[in-house]
Parts: structure tokens; sequence; C-alpha cells
């Protein structure tokens, strides 16, 4: 980032393919896939941000919440690299920074106040923002996020991984129709 509004370099490792055959999130594997892949993500988001570790002002990284080991792979990281090059590390929160994240694609703060839904591993979160820093919780999972729930629901189904893109696959092909539920399942 430059003067936090303007993104230098957006680069992603997509673990969707290893964890596919597993319908779902496997820590020991996503925290082994972070270790192999941490390195090459700096030095590719650094190239195409045409710039060095030397001309960075700050390091950041999640931590938490999340999985643990991948978490202290990322963060340890960027404190191993804020310690060699004497910049300050700045620690982040996952969840709040899915909750600013479209303040970046909005140069800035132009998108608050906003309400965001924010579905991310094992969290979900509905939250009402009026400025960077400030914001309420209306809402939260206390177990499950709604994302989890999709891929367990596709997996009891024989549905792929991600289970949200293959439901709404699913949902797009189906038919409209109407469907009375037994009186046990109605509130």
């Amino acid at each position: 980032m430059r003067d936090g509004g303007e993104m230098l370099s957006n680069v992603v490792s997509s673990q969707i393919a290893l964890h596919r055959p597993y319908g779902g999130v496997v820590p020991e594997l996503a925290s082994r896939n972070h270790l192999e892949w941490i390195n090459s993500v700096i030095e590719q988001a650094l190239a195409d941000a045409r710039s060095s570790v030397d001309e960075i002002d700050a390091v950041a990284a999640t931590y938490g919440p999340g999985l643990a080991s991948s978490l202290l792979i990322g963060m340890n990281t960027a404190k191993g690299i804020a310690f060699v090059t004497a910049k300050p590390f700045v620690g982040i929160n996952h969840l709040e920074a899915h909750l600013y994240s479209p303040l970046l694609a909005n140069a800035g703060t132009t998108a608050l106040p906003m309400v965001s839904l924010v579905v991310s591993g094992g969290h979900t979160i509905l939250a009402h923002a009026t400025a960077i820093g400030d914001h309420e919780i209306l809402g939260q999972t206390v177990d499950d996020a709604a994302g989890e729930a999709f891929d367990k629901v596709a997996k009891l189904l024989g549905l792929g991984y991600p289970g949200g893109p293959e439901i709404e696959k699913q949902a797009e092909r189906g038919k409209s129709c109407r469907h009375r539920f037994p009186a046990q399942y109605v509130e």
C-alpha cells in the first residue's frame, strides 16, 4: 500500500485445490502450505509493487482470529522482516481487515458509514462502521461461520469445495418452487 489508499500489489496463494479432497480446511495442511509459499508470495508482492524491502515503511500481518498455526507463520515472518529492516511491525485483526477492505476499493473513507457482513473461516460478523476503528458488532456467530456451513452442506450433498459456489450453481439450475415444511420445522 502507498499512503493508505493506493494498492501497489495484491498477491493471493489459494489453497482451495489443496483442501478440496477433504471438503474443508485441514489446519495442518494449511499451515504447511503457508510455510511453503510465504517467501514466494512476499517476493511476488514486492516485484509487482516494483519495490524492495528497504523501501517499505512498516510491515503488517494478521494476528487473529484464525488458524493459529497459519497465523504464527505469517506473523513471525512479518516480525522477522520488521526486525531485520528496523521497520515497525503492525498487527492486524483478521476480521477488522475484512471489515475495512471495501475502503481500499473506494479510495479511503468514501464508503463510510457502512454495514458489512464478514464471512471468513470460522467467523461471521455483521458490523456497522462509521469511521476507521469505529465500528459496532451487530451480530456474530458463536460457532461455525456461514461459509463453513455451506462447506458442510455441500459435503453432505456430494458437491464440491468450497461449498458456497457449488450450492449457488445448483440453486441457479433449480426450479422455483414452494415447499411446505412440516409443522415441527416451523418456529
